[in-house]
């Protein structure tokens, strides 16, 4: 039994510091001791009333379970049985109001009860004003099930439903559509502060609700038809909060959970939010390890607007200590080919942008000494493909290719001849092919098609301007006499020294390269390109110099 003298001592204790009533209880909730008059308990609860009723001894053992509220919001109902006024607050009104009905402080009890008094603030202080009904919803978490059973959940809702739907920018800013000046991965959308200040506040206190109350608000608010950008634009924020990791690396709630449930409610419209913060959100996504239908729900929303996308954004990181490259390459794969299989849209710029897209990222991924070839071989058959029917040319693969052989030097000829297959000289430009036919770390093959197209191409612009000097006037014809002369001189000399190259180029392999195979090895690699007995476009690799007369005949 605790003494009088134990109670001044014990902090622990919570009393009336004005009541002398001998009629004192003592009992004990929260883990916390109080001391109040009886009768005054009786008089404003009817739970204590029924407890207390034929009482005799001053300690009591309450026998509340589940109890509502806590100790700040117990201490205030006590204070109101003994006659102060409830200091009511949006933090603590929702769990004074689930006490005072667990405590049956109603008007059925007695007048002027707590109950109806925090109910009329609930409603005139707090429903009105738009941080106010966050913070008190906020607080709904804990007493979740007592909120909905008062309708304290559905008044929240229907109060935040409805600013939003009158003020979208509650929800915070949406996120502009990035320009050519945007760069860097830390962008975001120019806040303008004297205007939106307020707005921008109001943004932030939906992050600090649980996931379980804020994606009941949000699901809300798209049902009710609330703007997609600017609910976009609040779940973006939502996941900025809550799914990251402290400076221990651990995630400081279930961020999987997150960074799932965004991804379930976040619009499927396509301009709701920026390439670039999707690409974010998927890195999150592949971090935290979610579930497959969550990555694939940003992939698909990427692909919508992957003409958008930099070289930065598809550099996703691969997870694992286990990882075989830098890079998610299998990612990448996903959202290109999905991009080209749903592209419905008649103009090409955007595939055009996707393609020069790809090229920037072979070169940045072919540095990488991890990748494979197999993996690398893949994205360049799909950027070839890519850049043939939008651009026509293929050069774009040729300086990927270039940096892989030369990160990868140990590959054998062989190996290189397979990363090589992509290239098709006929569809590089004339400075490609020049390069190419320079590039000592291409596979011989390569270089001898580079030269023979290259000489091809210049016979058919000798006959072309062969061909126009003949079918113009007569001051045109001698103009054209002396121009197609000296381009035929010029010409003539670079045939020569094609010729003169893949001559030195033929006894290498005829003397040093491949000594045991040296009648064998030509014919073989003259098979390949095509030389023997079929009908390839390039069909004679013996280049037969053809002679011009002065006047062009």
């Amino acid at each position: 039994m605790a003494t009088q003298e134990n109670i001044n001592k014990d902090s622990s204790y919570w009393y009336n510091k004005f009541t002398t009533s001998p009629s004192d209880v003592r009992f004990r909730i929260h883990g916390k001791h109080y001391r109040l008059d009886k009768k005054l308990l009786i008089e404003k609860s009817r739970k204590f009333a029924m407890l207390l009723k034929d009482h005799k001894n001053e300690e009591l053992a309450v026998p509340f379970k589940n109890i509502p509220g806590d100790s700040t919001a117990f201490e205030l109902a006590m204070k109101f049985c003994q006659g102060y006024e409830p200091n009511l607050t949006a933090v603590n009104i929702v769990p004074v109001i689930c006490l005072a009905f667990y405590l049956e402080m109603t008007k059925e009890h007695c007048q002027g009860n707590l109950l109806d008094k925090a109910f009329n603030f609930f409603h005139l202080k707090i429903l009105p004003h738009w941080n106010e009904s966050v913070e008190a919803f906020q607080t709904m978490e804990h007493h979740f099930e007592f909120a909905i059973r008062l309708g304290l959940v559905d008044s929240c809702l229907e109060s935040l439903l409805s600013k939003a739907r009158d003020n979208p920018r509650l929800l915070g800013e949406p996120f502009k559509k990035p320009t050519l000046s945007d760069t860097g991965a830390d962008y975001r959308p120019i806040v303008r502060k004297k205007l939106f200040s307020s707005n921008q506040q109001a943004s932030e206190a939906l992050t600090l609700l649980s996931l379980r109350l804020y994606e009941l608000i949000v699901s809300n608010m798209i049902q009710n038809g609330v703007q997609p950008e600017y609910v976009a634009a609040s779940l973006f924020r939502y996941a900025e909060a809550w799914a990251t990791v402290n400076i221990t690396g651990e995630a400081v709630v279930d961020s999987k959970e997150v960074i799932e449930t965004v991804e379930k409610l976040l619009p499927d419209e396509k301009i709701v939010l920026p390439c670039k913060l999707l690409f974010e959100m998927l890195r999150t996504a592949i971090f935290f390890h979610a579930s497959p239908s969550c990555r694939y729900g940003f992939e698909m929303r990427i692909r919508k607007q992957l003409n958008e996308a930099v070289v930065e954004d598809l550099l996703t990181p691969s997870q694992g200590y286990a990882a075989e490259v830098q890079f998610d390459i299998d990612c990448v794969k996903r959202i290109l080919q999905n991009f080209y299989a749903k592209y419905t849209s008649s103009e090409t710029s955007g595939l055009i942008k996707v393609a020069e897209l790809i090229e920037d990222y072979l070169a940045k991924l072919a540095d990488d000494v991890n990748l494979t070839k197999d993996s690398f071989i893949s994205l360049c058959a799909i950027s070839v493909a890519t850049t043939i029917e939008t651009k026509g040319y293929s050069d774009g693969v040729y300086p990927a290719i270039d940096i892989y052989l030369d990160r990868h030097n140990y590959l054998t000829e062989s190996e290189k001849e397979e990363v090589c297959q992509v290239l098709d000289c006929s569809r590089m430009s004339e400075e490609a092919r020049i390069h190419a036919s320079q590039n000592s770390r291409l596979p011989l093959r390569v270089v001898v098609q580079a030269l023979f197209v290259g000489q091809l191409h210049l016979r058919d612009v000798i006959t072309t301007r062969v061909d126009n000097s003949d079918n113009g006037s007569r001051k045109e014809e001698i103009i054209g006499s002396e121009a197609s002369e000296d381009a035929r001189i010029e010409m003539d000399n670079r045939v020569i020294e094609l010729e003169n190259e893949c001559d030195r180029m033929k006894r290498q392999i005829e003397e040093g390269v491949v000594k045991e195979k040296k009648n064998s090895k030509w014919k073989a690699l003259k098979r390949k390109f095509g030389c023997m007995n079929g009908s390839h476009a390039y069909t004679n690799c013996q280049v037969k110099k053809k002679a011009f007369s002065r006047n062009g005949a």
